[in-house]
């Protein structure tokens, strides 16, 4: 059986998961976070990108959208105000699952509105890190 390609993308200051305002988002660090999943899912390679300029995201959903077998996608502050990555969503062919460690809709106003949504195979929030496993394991379906 092949291995199955999923491809984790995180957006701007996610890469300060784990020391940024613990209280919301807790004080493991992606890294950890990738290194459990990598042992736990030895059957699913995993690809890690983050980067906090909107450009290099789209581009980033450009490169993988047509060849991966899933996204998650943690696109942060983007998700509220991107249109162009909402876009890119939309024109690629590789199912995303879009993921926040908090509960948007309990938090500011603002953060009510996602511009991905409509265009991802569904939303996971509010589960903290494991937002990103649960994500994961709804891509694998069955095959985990």
């Amino acid at each position: 059986m092949d291995k199955k390609r999923i491809t984790i993308i995180n957006g701007p200051n996610l890469n300060l998961t784990g020391i940024r305002e613990q209280h919301i988002y807790g004080d493991q660090s992606f890294d950890s976070l990738l290194k459990q999943l990598a042992s736990e899912y030895q059957h699913v390679e995993l690809e890690f990108y983050q980067s906090n300029i909107e450009g290099e995201i789209i581009n980033k959903l450009h490169e993988k959208g047509f060849t991966t077998d899933g996204i998650i996608l943690n696109a942060g502050g983007y998700t509220h105000t991107s249109i162009a990555i909402a876009d890119a969503v939309k024109a690629i062919n590789s199912p995303v699952v879009e993921v926040h460690m908090s509960n948007i809709w309990a938090r500011e106003s603002f953060r009510h509105t996602s511009y991905i949504s409509p265009f991802a195979k569904g939303v996971i929030a509010g589960f903290g890190l494991d937002s990103y496993r649960l994500a994961l394991i709804s891509l694998l379906g069955s095959n985990f």
